[in-house]
């Protein structure tokens, strides 16, 4: 089954002729923003970095610079987003978030579905992309900014002076898990019950469930949630929200769902980005660039078991212009 949703054409021109074209699309007053959506809306990330190398070296300029001073808007800010290499992309939404003066659990989860929702290849290059940008290690800016904006943020929670929030990101971001398909079914029901013990007992903020999520290979911890759902007849994603403080259980949640059912998660903040009277254009970006080369194909048929409306028309009935093309086509939907 095809995951990814973008569509790369069968004959792909050459990164020059590319190159060629979104400068004469960049060129003077107007803009043509329908070829620089068809080109680089239909290009994966290994030929969207050949095209950015041949810009820089046919017009001495950087293409992402380029983009920045002739887009506006939310299609600037996407464009320039999509161009970046992935680990620089995530390593840049990071620091947006952790420079926010009051993170809350809807912004750090962004930093979970990076730790949780990619390979550990993926996250070790984010963590090397992290340092060569900011000069400064990941584990460090999350010592040091997430315990002193979250502590404005859950004040009242017993366990804040701990710094649950940071230890459990901390834990997430410096694991370098194992990747290949190695499970014990036996650690599997051991844990499984160790995590239900937490849950019952209201008690999240246990040192063994922060080890088990921040330790254990994506593997190991499929086939432990799934023990925990047979064993007690409930997805631990649910059970685990009648638990405790409703901020850690919703960061928890994130964490299982991310390593569980990713596309449920991203259905779920893509839902939440659309919803209401003003669109929330950075979160469905942000959902949608990060899925597109992965498992777009099984988000959209999660979004449409949950709203029973196809992902493509509720872009298209919450966005316009170059941003409605733009993302439609990602989605691999008709414009």
């Amino acid at each position: 089954m095809r995951m990814a949703s973008l569509r790369p054409p069968d004959s792909i021109p050459s990164p020059a002729q590319d190159s060629e074209r979104l400068s004469l699309a960049l060129q003077g007053r107007g803009v043509d923003e329908k070829v620089i959506v068809w080109i680089l809306g239909h290009r994966n990330a290994i030929q969207r970095k050949r095209i950015k190398d041949t810009y820089q070296q046919l017009y001495k300029e950087s293409i992402i610079h380029r983009l920045q001073s002739k887009l506006s808007g939310v299609l600037k800010k996407a464009m320039s987003y999509w161009m970046e290499e992935p680990p620089e992309r995530d390593a840049k939404l990071v620091e947006k978030t952790l420079k926010r003066g009051k993170a809350g659990i809807t912004q750090l989860q962004v930093i979970v579905e990076i730790a949780c929702a990619s390979s550990p290849n993926h996250l070790m290059a984010v963590r090397q992309a992290y340092c060569s940008l900011f000069d400064c290690s990941l584990e460090e800016a999350i010592t040091s900014k997430v315990s002193s904006s979250l502590q404005k943020v859950v004040h009242s929670l017993r366990y804040t002076s701990q710094n649950i929030y940071g230890s459990l990101l901390l834990g997430l971001v410096s694991s370098y898990r194992y990747d290949r398909e190695l499970v014990d079914l036996n650690v599997a029901k051991s844990e499984a019950t160790k995590l239900h013990e937490a849950i019952e007992k209201k008690q999240l903020d246990r040192d063994e469930v922060m080890w088990i999520l921040s330790t254990r290979n994506f593997f190991q911890l499929r086939a432990t949630f799934k023990h925990y759902k047979q064993n007690y007849q409930v997805p631990i994603y649910q059970a685990i929200m009648s638990s405790g403080s409703d901020d850690l259980g919703s960061l928890l949640r994130v964490v299982i769902l991310c390593i569980d059912a990713p596309e449920k998660h991203f259905a779920e903040v893509i839902r939440a980005s659309l919803s209401g009277h003003r669109t929330d254009v950075h979160s469905l970006a942000r959902a949608i660039l990060a899925r597109v080369e992965i498992d777009m194909m099984k988000i959209k048929e999660e979004y449409f078991n949950m709203n029973k409306v196809s992902l493509d028309d509720a872009v298209v009935g919450k966005t316009s212009g170059g941003y409605k093309d733009f993302l439609m086509t990602l989605i691999g939907a008709r414009i």
